[in-house]
């Protein structure tokens, strides 16, 4: 059985192959996002510190949004779900950090917890199709050309990763807890 920490994050594999390995790092990151969103109210995860206007749950909104745009919109292949379609992108390139704002953290905490949970789908729907290979089969990106489920994977230990950065900031100045 995987260990879990003090916060109920359950570690990566240490001798786990290679998907393994990609998708215990991918939800490690996700459930320290998971962590450092917790507990907060409503006005605290609306918190900025200037001069940056970013907030935890313009955060949590904006990865709803980026596990939409990898997982189902590239990888699955599909358009892009609302409320990310009827949004005019080029009029408000930060729609999804500024709305959140008008968001519960109820909300927001269910918007990403509910886009997570459709990238795991899309996953394991593609390892059931493709098995190993999928790691390497390519699916269009509308800007960048074809893009690996590997590459994917590890965009997004990244993406989860230099934002978990701001959201440990973000949360040591709301109420001083930090950590890793």
């Amino acid at each position: 059985m995987a260990e879990t920490d003090e916060h109920g994050r359950v570690e990566p594999p240490q001798d786990g192959d290679e998907l393994a390995t990609l998708l215990g790092f991918l939800d490690y990151q996700r459930a320290t996002l998971a962590w450092k969103c917790s507990g907060l109210s409503d006005g605290q995860l609306r918190v900025a510190i200037p001069p940056s206007s970013l907030t935890l749950g313009g955060l949590l909104k904006h990865m709803a949004l980026v596990e939409d745009n990898w997982f189902s919109r590239v990888l699955a292949e599909q358009p892009r779900p609302e409320p990310w379609a009827s949004v005019d992108w080029a009029a408000h390139p930060d729609w999804e950090l500024t709305s959140a704002a008008a968001d519960t953290g109820e909300t927001l905490r269910s918007l990403w917890a509910a886009r997570v949970e459709a990238s795991r789908v899309v996953v394991a729907r593609e390892l059931e199709q493709h098995g190993p290979a999928a790691l390497g089969r390519t699916h269009p990106h509308p800007h960048h050309g074809p893009m690996s489920m590997r590459w994917i994977l590890v965009h997004m230990i990244e993406e989860y990763a230099r934002h978990n950065g701001h959201a440990d900031f973000l949360r040591e100045s709301i109420d001083g807890a930090t950590g890793e």
